[in-house]
């Protein structure tokens, strides 16, 4: 795997690597992937919010980063019929179980993870 850590829980993925660092991963760990962009005021928001989160769960599930702007990550994007960011998909079991678009205060990041199984 060429996961792109930023630490135990959270990576940078790309198109290329995809399948393998997301889609395989989450049919053992669930993977909360955050589409975003630099010039997206409010991907800068949820991003401290979902790094908050994934450290506070400790494990129960990774978070993945996709920067929509980085080579042919527009294609990613696409594919998941995306129309704006920061959205944000929960894989489980390799298969898209949730989402959402736009940023998202705490509590209602945590809610949705519950409702999808994902408890601290």
């Amino acid at each position: 795997m060429t996961l792109k850590k930023i630490d135990n829980l959270i990576f940078n993925t790309s198109h290329e690597h995809f399948d393998k660092e997301v889609i395989e991963t989450s049919k053992t760990t669930p993977v909360l992937v955050d589409f975003w962009a630099d010039w997206c005021p409010p991907c800068t928001m949820l991003t401290p919010i979902l790094e908050r989160i994934v450290h506070a769960y400790n494990g129960k599930f990774l978070l993945a980063k996709v920067e929509v702007d980085d080579g042919h990550n527009m294609k990613l994007a696409g594919h998941y019929s995306m129309r704006g960011f920061p959205t944000v998909l929960l894989f489980i079991e390799g298969e898209v179980k949730g989402r959402w678009h736009s940023s998202k205060p705490e509590h209602w990041v945590r809610h949705f993870l519950a409702e999808h199984g994902v408890n601290e």
